[in-house]
């Protein structure tokens, strides 16, 4: 039974902006008052929340899959649509969020930090937010645009400030246990300890926690054993204390040589760019179990060749508690220090924003196809309103044309080539296909047309009115001509009409 997870997949899916509405308000005597069309509620956010009373990655294990609220639909009488119920997640302090490719997003260290990991759609506007003195009675409204859906890769990396590392058995989950409040579970085989136990430490005026980091074996940076799962537990600890076991009973093992083991095991795993490696962090040694005689004895013989290589050696034993002080007192010195060090570092650089109106809000790039150049149109703005343009409205699609238009995308595709009949694509992959035609640049708030219709897009055969009178006018026009010709005919009028060949022949 899985009761300790550290690395799990969320399939998020924020919530869908809502549509606006397309109303006009009707009234006694006022059969047309103007537009009232609501604006669509926008769609909830997914937050990540560090939080320090959740410690495992466990409930995302079984339920990986999490989905924010749409907005409601806008509505007549100016009502807006509700706003989409966000949702917000617990994770534990320490948590690494990463996109499907491995970039890291955030890291959340500190409690309480938020995170927006997928932003909600946003609402459409309504008929009523888009009239304006020119348009002023707008036929269409915006679609809801759909909010973020993809996966995110959580990671935990437990915060402490002190490490035991060492060979499985050899008395760290003991030491963890003696030194701090923390009771994890003790038995007297491998790889006991199948997660990280964190427990608080009180040396003095300094308090500090301690991690056991489990299942340190040779080849555990390359995957052998479950050290590789739990190295990344180590990446924000201060300081390392290496737990020896002076009273193993395994042949080809000593205190030296599980050292080196451990040393280069801490060696090859990399850790983020920008931190110590493991190996340039204070260190000190823990000789244990030196409540056995063999293991006393083993100790004081060790104990000059480590103390030579430039280590602190403490023997203790988690039984007696011999030597649990000295140790505890020497770490808590070490955090102190590094605390100071901290609070004295010059603060962090400074972060520029740049306003947006300094940076292009598209690009086009060219792109040969099987019919000539295909021209692509990428951006959040371009790519944004396309969602919120509703197709089977012609004064919607005229619209996109002029908000395109006003952004510089006409100029910007007659810059790099373009002439009309060229194929543009809106947005990455398939995105919206059409052939661009320049004339649509005109302004349409100065045309005269039917709500919903825009006269510059032929996109209705079907003849108003006007064109149907006309049409019959003529036709009765035609006939009229007609029976007056063969009225002339049977009355045996002359056709005064002549041809030049006749002439000539007379």
């Amino acid at each position: 039974m899985v009761t300790f997870v550290d690395r799990v997949t969320l399939h998020l899916r924020a919530g869908k902006g809502g549509n606006g509405c397309v109303s006009v308000r009707r009234e006694k005597f006022k059969p047309l008052a103007g537009p009232d069309g609501g604006n669509g509620g926008h769609g909830g956010d997914i937050v990540l929340v560090a939080d320090p009373q959740v410690t495992t990655l466990l409930s995302y294990h079984h339920s990986p899959h999490r989905a924010a609220g749409n907005g409601g639909f806008g509505m007549g009488d100016n009502r807006s649509g509700a706003a989409g119920e966000s949702l917000e997640l617990a994770v534990p302090v320490g948590t690494v969020v990463k996109d499907a490719e491995g970039e890291t997003l955030a890291d959340l260290v500190v409690p309480g930090t938020r995170f927006v990991v997928a932003p909600g759609g946003q609402g459409g506007l309504g008929n009523a937010a888009l009239a304006n003195p020119k348009r002023k009675a707008p036929g269409f409204a915006l679609l809801g645009t759909p909010g973020w859906e993809g996966d995110v890769l959580l990671e935990l990396k437990t915060v402490a400030d002190v490490a035991l590392v060492g060979f499985p058995s050899a008395g760290k989950s003991s030491l963890i246990a003696a030194i701090s409040a923390a009771r994890p579970k003790i038995a007297d085989y491998p790889f006991t300890t199948l997660h990280p136990n964190l427990g608080v430490v009180q040396a003095g005026d300094t308090r500090f926690t301690v991690a056991d980091v489990p299942g340190l074996i040779e080849g555990a940076s390359e995957g052998k054993g479950l050290g590789l799962e739990f190295l990344r537990h180590v990446e924000r600890c201060t300081a390392l204390v290496h737990v020896l076991d002076c009273a193993t009973l395994e042949p080809g093992r000593d205190p030296l040589s599980d050292l080196d083991v451990i040393r280069e095991e801490l060696a090859n795993y990399p850790v983020p760019e920008g931190q110590t490696p493991l190996l340039d962090r204070p260190q000190l040694v823990a000789l244990n179990k030196v409540d056995v005689p063999e293991a006393k004895d083993l100790a004081d013989l060790v104990r000059p060749d480590l103390e030579e290589r430039g280590y602190r050696v403490f023997e203790i034993s988690t039984v007696s508690h011999e030597g649990l002080r000295q140790l505890t007192f020497a770490l808590g010195d070490i955090i102190a220090q590094h605390r100071v060090q901290v609070a004295e570092s010059p603060a962090a650089e400074r972060i520029v924003i740049r306003p947006k109106g300094a940076q292009k809000d598209f690009e086009i790039r060219v792109e040969g196809g099987t019919y000539g150049n295909v021209y692509r149109i990428l951006g959040d703005k371009p790519l944004r309103w396309v969602q919120q343009t509703d197709f089977q409205n012609e004064e919607a699609v005229g619209f996109l044309a002029d908000r395109l238009e006003k952004l510089g995308v006409e100029d910007e595709l007659f810059r790099v080539g373009a002439v009309a009949g060229s194929t543009v694509v809106i947005g990455p992959g398939d995105g919206i296909v059409f052939d661009w035609h320049p004339s649509l640049s005109s302004a349409a708030e100065l045309m005269t047309a039917p709500r919903g219709t825009d006269p510059r897009l032929d996109l209705n055969p079907r003849r108003t009115t006007s064109q149907r009178r006309e049409r019959y006018h003529e036709r009765m026009d035609a006939k009229a001509e007609a029976r007056a010709e063969l009225e002339a005919e049977r009355l045996g009028v002359p056709d005064f009409s002549f041809d030049g060949e006749d002439d000539e022949q007379a």
